[in-house]
């Protein structure tokens, strides 16, 4: 576990590429938020957060694995992890703010999480 980055993950740098294509500016991980989110959008009060599939539970084919090596140890794991995720997207919502989640699987169609991400932002 100490390999897997923290912040500046791959999945993370291609999102604010893509960001920065859109001309959108942004802060990077506010402590100052709940969930300190990957990118913060103050403007217009959007945080956006890049979720690994296998990390936070996504239901796609890598998320829905389940490790075989101490396999209590990962679903609990995995298991806070998403009820974490739920409790900063509540504070986020309760302070006003839009939370966003790009989910790593979504990288690979990066036309469709352009359009999704131009539509989610334009909304706010």
């Amino acid at each position: 576990m100490r390999r897997v980055p923290g912040r500046n993950s791959s999945a993370e740098m291609k999102v604010r590429k893509l960001l920065t294509r859109l001309g959108l500016r942004y802060r990077l991980h506010r402590k100052d938020l709940p969930g300190s989110p990957d990118v913060a959008m103050p403007g217009r009060k959007v945080a956006l957060f890049v979720h690994g599939c296998f990390w936070h539970g996504h239901d796609c084919k890598r998320g829905a694995r389940s490790p075989k090596a101490n396999a209590d140890y990962w679903t609990a794991k995995i298991a806070r992890n998403r009820a974490r995720d739920i409790r900063s997207t509540e504070a986020l919502i309760a302070m006003g703010w839009k939370p966003v989640v790009v989910w790593e699987c979504e990288l690979k169609a990066e036309a469709g999480l352009t359009e999704r991400l131009r539509a989610e932002l334009d909304n706010k």
